[in-house]
């Protein structure tokens, strides 16, 4: 299409041309330049006018019109592909100076306006393909024109609803999320563009504002196409908002018709005929600031500049915080050095930092002071306060010692003798044993602060160290060896302090209870449970305990009576025999030692001499080894057990154990409680704070490793260039938006 001759008078006449706001909208697109160098990287939301309507609308006659110019792709299909983003600047230069510039082609000016139609095209093509496609990277053009007031605006791909070419099956779900990326951003002024010949319930244009800004404070609707409605129809309620209101009003144009393209018409003879045609229509007459191109400038360009103002201070504030904020990513970054000198102070730096930041840490310290959560030196004090020492406390010496546990070793230790006395060893066995168990309990305790440093560790990481992963590397395998030997030394120590008391058996210590004390509690504490137990029972109970040692004494003279040979050696000696069995059972067997034996007049012990005596020495004595040999023994079980009853004494004997071990067991409890955690905090906590700087000194402080080391992977130098480029456009943007710029 050939491009439109030059008119001898611009399209808005020069005294309706008063640079209204021209400084605060300078000001956004002088912004806009600056943050679309460094691409989608700022989070900055300037202010803007986007123009959305669907296929067809109107929506690129529309912007030649306010422009004066042809310059947009045009055809039957989806022409605007890519975002274009459009900054009208008003000049004072003659009036045919006119010019546009491209953001991706710096210093060139384009002056012929079919050239920027091509590159328009050509960039669409670059970017979504030559067969429809769609894209939302942006086209930044810049057009200076004196027949322009100062405005700036997004022209979207219009919302389609089949795809053709290479779209997508979901083209319209695309274009509509485009769109809304723009649109539902506070700052962004929306202009809806509808045509008058289409029912404006159904308009997307106005659907999608409505969604994006329900209370319709930033939207302006536009009207057009008014030319080519039904006869006897008009826009006028359309236009008073009487249909669909809008806060900011309706504008209605008239656009030049296909027709009117392909013969050329130029933009100025459009503007003539749009006047001629509100001025010969009535019904339209009472409506001029709503309609026409020239109004539609004016309204856009004092809203703009009003939207501005109102949004400027936050405009201002954003910019100052993510210039800090930006400014601080970068200082993490640094500055990269090759000189030996520079990377030995660069490394001693980030080291000493990180074992300044590793300290403040666990001396709670820390700048950044957690409000939510324990972290550091306080969680080291909850697991010895609310783990070790109440896990210890809460343990019963003799939970998994019963009664009869402790009388069978009460009774094991007398041997093969009655005792008079509760014997030590059982105690001594007995606490050994208790002891024993603090052991693992400790040991936990020592690796629960193990991890707890290694937590410290990656959490105190300075910043400085996301730049080198491969010192953070060395680092963390320097600290882990290290705290691995202080945690190995430790828990040899925990083994030798618990050894320590398993060695020894103090039972001379000032708090220790003592076999007396202990004796007389244990002798109240079963009187008191014998009161308790009636009469006849404690008499039964009496009576048992002599019947037992009548028949133990029996037992025993009998045992004592036969010797090897199966003769009486020992004058005055009873000997139990078969015979005074029978003569207890009835038995009336005849033998040596039968019934006249036992019952007649004489002693019984006299008659065993007498005949024994009587006989030859050579003569074996037959019946002495026949009555003898009529008693059987049972075999002993293989698993003997203590009798489930026992006496007062052994009562007594029970208690009195129980007591020494709890008396002596929460002596050595509070020992470990004290010397645990000072083991730790010596061999541990206190070594790593002290000597981790030497410890990174000694492993990593070498010439050649610097290199390794400080060298940065391919994405922070990325990061880097990347931050200094958005430093420097928001360092120009803070300058550009201070308060003395206008």
């Amino acid at each position: 299409m050939a491009e439109d001759i030059p008119s001898s008078s611009p399209p808005i006449a020069a005294s309706d041309t008063a640079p209204l706001g021209s400084s605060v909208i300078s000001l956004v697109n002088r912004l806009q330049d600056i943050f679309a160098r460094v691409g989608s990287q700022s989070t900055i939301d300037l202010p803007q006018v986007a123009v959305v309507g669907s296929q067809s609308s109107g929506k690129s006659s529309v912007l030649e019109a306010l422009v004066g110019r042809d310059f947009l792709p045009r055809g039957n299909e989806i022409c605007t592909r890519r975002p274009l983003v459009l900054q009208l600047v008003q000049t004072k230069a003659p009036e045919h100076d006119e010019y546009g510039e491209f953001l991706h082609f710096p210093g060139r000016k384009f002056h012929d306006f079919s050239e920027i139609r091509r590159e328009i095209q050509i960039e669409t093509d670059r970017e979504a393909g030559g067969n429809k496609g769609v894209s939302d990277k942006q086209i930044r053009l810049k057009i200076f024109s004196p027949n322009v007031l100062d405005i700036t605006l997004v022209d979207l791909p219009g919302i389609t609803k089949v795809p053709v070419g290479d779209q997508p099956s979901d083209i319209e779900a695309r274009i509509r999320t485009m769109i809304m990326s723009y649109i539902k951003t506070p700052t962004c002024l929306i202009l809806a563009v509808t045509p008058a010949n289409s029912d404006l319930a159904n308009s997307d244009a106005l659907q999608m504002a409505g969604i994006a800004d329900p209370d319709g404070n930033r939207t302006i609707g536009v009207i057009t196409k008014l030319d080519i409605m039904d006869r006897g129809t008009d826009a006028r309620n359309l236009l008073l908002g009487k249909v669909i209101p809008l806060r900011l009003g309706y504008v209605g144009v008239v656009n030049r018709c296909q027709e009117d393209i392909q013969m050329n018409r130029s933009i100025k003879d459009a503007l003539a005929a749009e006047e001629k045609f509100f001025c010969s229509r009535s019904v339209y007459n009472s409506l001029a600031d709503s309609c026409g191109i020239p109004q539609l400038a004016k309204r856009l360009n004092q809203i703009l500049a009003q939207h501005i103002m109102a949004v400027l201070p936050g405009l201002r504030a954003r910019i100052s915080t993510s210039l800090v904020a930006v400014a601080k990513e970068y200082a993490s970054y640094g500055e990269i050095t090759e000189s030996k000198a520079g990377q030995a102070a660069l490394l001693l730096n980030i080291l000493s930092k990180y074992c300044e930041a590793f300290s403040s840490m666990v001396e709670g310290n820390n700048e950044e002071i957690s409000t939510s959560e324990l972290f550091g030196g306080a969680r080291i004090h909850y697991i010895f306060q609310s783990i070790f020492f109440r896990s210890l406390e809460e343990v019963d010496p003799c939970e998994d010692l019963t009664d009869d546990d402790i009388r069978t070793a009460i009774q094991n230790a007398t041997g093969p003798k009655s005792a008079v006395f509760a014997p030590s060893v059982p105690f001594k066995v007995l606490v050994r044993r208790q002891i024993s168990r603090l052991l693992d309990p400790s040991l936990q305790c020592a690796r629960f602060i193990y991890d707890e440093l290694i937590k410290i560790s990656h959490r105190c990481m300075v910043i400085e160290l996301q730049r080198f992963p491969f010192l953070w590397k060395r680092m963390d395998e320097a600290l882990g060896n290290f705290l691995r030997e202080g945690l190995e030394a430790l828990e040899n120590m925990i083994a030798h302090l618990i050894a320590m008391e398993l060695n020894y058996i103090n039972t001379s210590h000032h708090n220790f209870i003592g076999g007396s004390k202990a004796l007389e509690i244990a002798s109240q504490q079963t009187k008191s449970s014998m009161v308790s137990i009636p009469v006849s029972r404690q008499k039964e109970v009496l009576e048992s305990d002599k019947g037992s040692v009548s028949e133990r004494s029996v037992k025993s003279r009998a045992i004592l009576a036969r010797q090897a040979n199966g003769v009486v050696t020992e004058p005055g000696v009873h000997a139990a025999s078969d015979a005074e069995k029978v003569v207890s059972s009835g038995n009336t067997g005849g033998s040596s030692w039968g019934i006249s034996s036992i019952f007649g007049g004489g002693d019984s012990h006299t008659i065993v001499k007498e005949n024994v005596a009587s006989k030859p020495h050579t003569e074996p004595v037959h019946s002495v080894e026949q009555s003898f040999s009529m008693i059987h023994l049972r075999e002993p079980p293989p698993v003997l057990r203590s009798s489930e009853s026992y006496s007062e004494t052994e009562a007594i004997d029970i208690t009195v154990t129980k007591l020494l071990l709890r008396s002596y067991y929460d002596i050595v409890r509070k020992n470990v409680e004290d010397l645990v955690p000072k083991a730790i905090m010596y061999f541990l906590v206190d070594k790593a704070k002290g000597e981790l700087h030497n410890v990174f000194i000694k492993k990593l402080y070498r010439d050649n490793l610097f290199e390794e080391m400080l060298r940065e992977p391919d994405e922070i130098a990325l990061k880097r260039k990347r931050c200094r480029e958005l430093l420097r456009a928001y360092q120009q943007a803070f300058k550009v938006d201070s308060p003395n710029t206008f």
